[in-house]
């Protein structure tokens, strides 16, 4: 028998690992470091085909090898104790989607699949499987290895799990099934919330495949179950999905047959609309959440998905039937609470954001819990699921950034309700004072910090003497320099991200002089550094420049950085003996220095050497096609005094004006929070 070959990535892909996992076990276990051990290691498998870039190895042999690896928290279930029987889970999934050309089309290899799964198929090949109301002919043969192939992955996974792990394999199988489906976070969410549904009636307005129905716990211990769902080939998976749940009482039906009294406990739905789809139509997204309220009973509670725009819609700009309806649902107390999902939650309807609204039967209108599930989810380390259930329980107290309580009418004038024809989406209605600040005194903080003012600015400028040069300087190109050895050119360097951390030495790159990052954000550990021996670091006095698009230069005043390609340095070679000379107290000549750090920096991106620039794509400057006036080193001296003098007075300057900017920012928030007065006093 031919044997199957996979790759490193299908090693990566079929045991649900990542690619340095599988480098790291090829690298640890090769030949040679399995001898240096001992007999107690076995090398991981030699290839038996492909290049030195691609090499490809023999897949029994592989899962073998794995066998010996157990995997712990495994995705895929209890029957998975090893990375062998995921590697082998993986094989087999793949198998089944190399079918879909010879079955047919995906549609008629899941549909088969899922038939087995639900126990609908006889022994023996070519037994015909029974699809009611299915889009295919009736009685469509199984094919044999379709047959092989879940009939091991219902023995290692069940039925249950088997049906919905073809059932995500829709996109490989070019099918649009997925493309509809109720996201799993969703789903996840909606159980978490409804709680069992053991002895409860239950109706799924959209099941489409059932992923938000089958989430519900308790299920096969329902009361009643009715999905609704239009498309015949989405009934029929739903049907066999069902059957390979072991829920057997659940009806699926093209149309819900209303007895004109409520029916239900748990009403779910998860209606197929896009962004700003049937905007204007009478019948919205909002007509299923008016829909599901009418079916409940006294004590049900209903699940709706929509679209955010549904909530966001004001009264009186052309938008009658959305706002109309919300009102509605608002003024006759249907809506408990709205959870603002997560943005990018649909994986295939990235542009669009959602919301859940748990509604109830007619009742007199109280506050709403308004929680926004999208700022919980940017917290780190928060699972989000978890903190929307325990605000939704009332486990905890209100998060007024995050979750609170509105009421929808108010209970005093000029109070805040949720009637008054604007936006009810969490995100608008969740705007707080800062918590924890005291406006009036970060008011009076940032009016001190302004009132520093530079009294001795307007004598230091009277005191610069500016005249005209009677003879012409002469320039040298930085390239001559270079030569003399007066400077050294320091490249930068090509690290990769992973090597780029928060400790260790400083990193500057494009983004640090371009003022995008602060400068000490990026730092590169000493250990991940000596991976590039050719790197060199800082000294201080160094003059870094980034040459594309003009010419940034700064002078790095306390060294040790690393620089990040495409930034280069230059380092003057005479400044670190001067300084140590100075350190020393030795008599030192000012004159003696040819060039300084500050004045180097200012003179190399003068407008002379920005002009410079070429490039078809990215417009560099050249560093050796620079150049420098040549002026004595007294005139250096005196001109690197006053350049530092103008860069200290620039950072009071900018000190200042951000003491004034704080100012104003101060001043407005706690005037928009109501909690500051202010007025000039007038003499």
């Amino acid at each position: 028998m031919e044997r199957e070959l996979v790759s490193l990535s299908d090693i990566k892909e079929l045991a649900e690992v990542g690619r340095p996992t599988v480098t790291n076990w090829r690298r640890r276990h090769s030949v040679h470091a399995s001898a240096s051990a001992g007999g107690g290691r076995t090398a991981f498998p030699e290839p038996v085909s492909g290049t030195d870039a691609k090499p490809l190895f023999d897949a029994e042999e592989v899962a073998r090898w794995l066998d010996r690896r157990p995997a712990s928290n495994e995705p895929g279930g209890p029957g998975h104790r090893t990375y062998g029987d995921r590697f082998r889970h993986g094989l087999r999934l793949r198998g089944l989607v190399a079918l879909k050309y010879e079955v047919g089309s995906g549609e008629s290899l899941i549909t088969s699949a899922l038939a087995l799964a639900a126990g609908q198929e006889a022994d023996g090949d070519g037994v015909a499987v029974d699809l009611p109301d299915a889009p295919l002919a009736d009685g469509v043969g199984v094919d044999s290895r379709v047959r092989k192939v879940m009939k091991e992955l219902i023995a290692v996974e069940g039925p249950a799990r088997a049906a919905d792990r073809v059932l995500k394999l829709a996109d490989q199988l070019d099918s649009d099934l997925s493309m509809t489906a109720t996201p799993e976070p969703v789903a996840r969410l909606t159980e978490s919330l409804v709680g069992s549904v053991a002895g409860l009636r239950v109706i799924d307005l959209s099941a489409d495949t059932g992923n938000m129905l089958l989430a519900l716990p308790g299920l096969h211990r329902a009361r009643a179950i009715t999905a609704v769902e239009a498309d015949p080939l989405r009934r029929t998976l739903l049907r066999y999905r069902l059957l390979a749940h072991g829920v057997a009482q659940g009806q699926v039906n093209e149309e819900l047959e209303e007895s004109g009294s409520p029916v239900a406990d748990v009403v779910v739905a998860d209606p197929p609309y896009a962004p700003v789809e049937r905007e204007r139509d009478a019948v919205g997204p909002l007509h299923w959440a008016e829909h599901a309220v009418r079916l409940l009973a006294t004590e049900g509670r209903a699940y709706v998905l929509v679209p955010t725009w549904t909530l966001t819609r004001p009264r009186g700009q052309n938008h009658g039937p959305t706002v109309e309806a919300r009102d509605r649902l608002l003024s006759r107390g249907h809506i408990e609470t709205i959870v603002q999902l997560p943005r990018r939650v649909h994986p295939f309807l990235t542009g669009a954001e959602f919301a859940l609204l748990v509604l109830r039967p007619v009742r007199e209108p109280e506050s709403v819990l308004l929680v926004d599930a999208d700022r919980i989810a940017q917290r780190p380390g928060v699972e989000w699921i978890d903190e929307v259930t325990v605000a939704v329980d009332g486990g905890a107290g209100p998060a007024p950034e995050a979750w609170r309580r509105v009421p929808v009418r108010p209970a005093r004038p000029g109070a805040e309700r949720l009637l008054d024809g604007r936006s009810v989406l969490p995100a608008h209605r969740l705007a707080e004072p800062e918590p924890g600040t005291d406006h009036v005194r970060r008011v009076l903080d940032a009016r001190r910090s302004a009132v520093a003012a530079l009294p001795r600015l307007r004598d230091w400028l009277g005191e610069m003497d500016v005249s005209e040069r009677e003879i012409r300087g002469r320039h040298r190109k930085l390239a001559e320099h270079l030569r003399a050895g007066q400077l050294r050119l320091l490249s930068g360097h090509r690290i990769k991200d992973a090597d780029i951390a928060d400790t260790g030495l400083v990193v500057i790159g494009r983004e640090e002089m371009l003022g995008e990052l602060p400068v000490g954000r990026r730092r590169i550990a000493l250990e991940s550094l000596a991976r590039y021996p050719k790197a060199v670091t800082t000294e201080a006095g160094d003059v870094l420049l980034l040459t594309e698009h003009g010419v940034r230069s700064r002078v790095d005043e306390t060294g040790g950085c690393v620089l990040l390609a495409p930034v280069q340095g230059l380092r003057i070679a005479a400044l670190r003996a001067h300084r140590r000379r100075e350190a020393k107290g030795e008599p030192v000549d000012r004159a003696d220095l040819w060039m300084r750090p500050q004045t180097l920096a200012q003179l190399l991106q003068a407008p002379r050497n920005q002009r410079r620039s070429s490039g078809s794509l990215v417009r560099r400057v050249s560093v050796r096609d620079m150049d420098l006036p040549q002026v004595s080193g007294a005139e250096v001296a005196e001109a690197e005094a006053i350049l530092n003098e103008t860069e200290r007075l620039r950072a009071e300057v900018r000190r200042q004006l951000e003491a004034l900017d704080e100012l104003s920012a101060r001043l407005a928030a706690g005037l928009a929070d109501g909690v500051v007065s202010v007025r000039r006093h007038v003499t």
